[in-house]
């Protein structure tokens, strides 16, 4: 018997964020602690008249290959993978993390290499297919997050508005508030970030933003653009811990000038910051400013998933733009790092006080 909410959370999955239609092919990669949403969004597509395609991968399997694949596997074109993912029009991937430390002692280079390997993939899939991401909830999670099993699957389900009657009416919802965030932040030039340890100048003059409601991530809830490329200036301290492969980074402090990271520490995890930051030219160098709107989401949790969505936070990613906003800037990685405002920091749009304290200023 399959979970009600799992139904529920799969016709979210395959109906609002990818639109399966029939005829149309669908790939599921689901982790094999997720096995019951794997179900569930089978079913779900067979139901619209879609053909899914199921890969499951094992938690371990990242870490064998680091350890394992020979210099020359970073090299080779990732072939089946590009015919795979060209030969579909909807992709969905379930993430259910059984140890989110398993690549902490990993070769840092050798895990960038691997990303650098699969970029291509990742294009294609981000501008040529339909495609949402989404969390499981497993005990990993919650011990992450410092919350029993039991609380952390009611935070996951209700950061989705899965409690609620009409889950897709809620995001509807949430996309015509961002609209209107959005109508204001289209008319500025220049965004400051005022915060402790925090005072960062960006251009977005020109550029798109875009509205994340749900379609993409799930859950969602942010306003998001690529900065001009050489527009940063000044210093960001990112308060919220992060983590990239499995490794966790604390206590994040970047200095920029001219658009460029001139300047980096992190109290935690500062091997991790300085391999991503030398990856690429494009990897000191942002690739996104996005804005959190969640408020059902107000705790941080250690998964960018959730964190980036907090409502009253900002975050900010290296690397790769998205290019529907404009952006242009070319990397291996994309790193969203989350600097809490609702203690006392601000969003300014050319001087006027855009958000305070984690609130909206509409």
């Amino acid at each position: 018997m399959i979970h009600p909410l799992h139904e529920k959370w799969a016709e979210l999955l395959v109906s609002y964020c990818v639109g399966a239609q029939e005829g149309e092919r669908v790939l599921l990669e689901v982790e094999t602690p997720a096995l019951p949403m794997a179900r569930a969004l089978y079913r779900r597509l067979l139901a619209v008249g879609a053909e899914p395609h199921l890969r499951l991968s094992y938690p371990e399997l990242t870490q064998d290959v680091l350890e394992l694949v020979p210099e020359a596997y970073f090299e080779r074109e990732p072939g089946l993978e590009l015919e795979q993912i060209r030969a579909v029009q909807g992709w969905i991937r379930v993430a259910a993390p059984q140890n989110t430390r398993a690549l902490q002692g990993a070769d840092k280079n050798r895990y960038a290499r691997f990303l650098a390997r699969y970029r291509p993939v990742q294009n294609v899939r981000v501008n040529e297919t339909r495609w949402v991401g989404t969390l499981y909830p497993t005990p990993a999670l919650a011990q992450d997050a410092d919350m029993s099993l039991d609380a952390y699957e009611r935070f996951v389900y209700g950061a989705m508005f899965l409690f609620e009657p009409d889950p897709v009416a809620r995001w509807l919802e949430v996309r015509d508030f961002q609209a209107r965030l959005i109508a204001r932040l289209q008319e500025a030039d220049e965004v400051r970030i005022l915060a402790e340890g925090t005072d960062l100048r960006l251009r977005v003059g020109g550029r798109t933003w875009l509205n994340s409601d749900g379609r993409r991530n799930m859950p969602s809830g942010e306003v998001f653009t690529g900065p001009l490329e050489d527009s940063a200036e000044g210093v960001i301290t990112f308060g919220l811990p992060s983590t990239v492969g499995g490794s966790e980074v604390q206590g994040v402090r970047l200095r920029f000038e001219r658009g460029e990271v001139v300047e980096a520490r992190a109290e935690r995890g500062n091997d991790m910051l300085q391999a991503q930051l030398a990856t690429d030219a494009g990897a000191r160098r942002l690739g996104e400013l996005g804005v959190g709107t969640n408020y059902n989401i107000q705790q941080a949790t250690k998964q960018i998933l959730y964190d980036e969505k907090i409502g009253g936070t900002v975050h900010l990613a290296l690397g790769q733009s998205y290019r529907e906003s404009g952006g242009t800037n070319a990397s291996t990685i994309h790193w969203d790092m989350i600097c809490d405002l609702r203690g006392g920091g601000s969003i300014l749009l050319d001087g006027e006080t855009f958000q305070e304290n984690g609130r909206f200023k509409l």
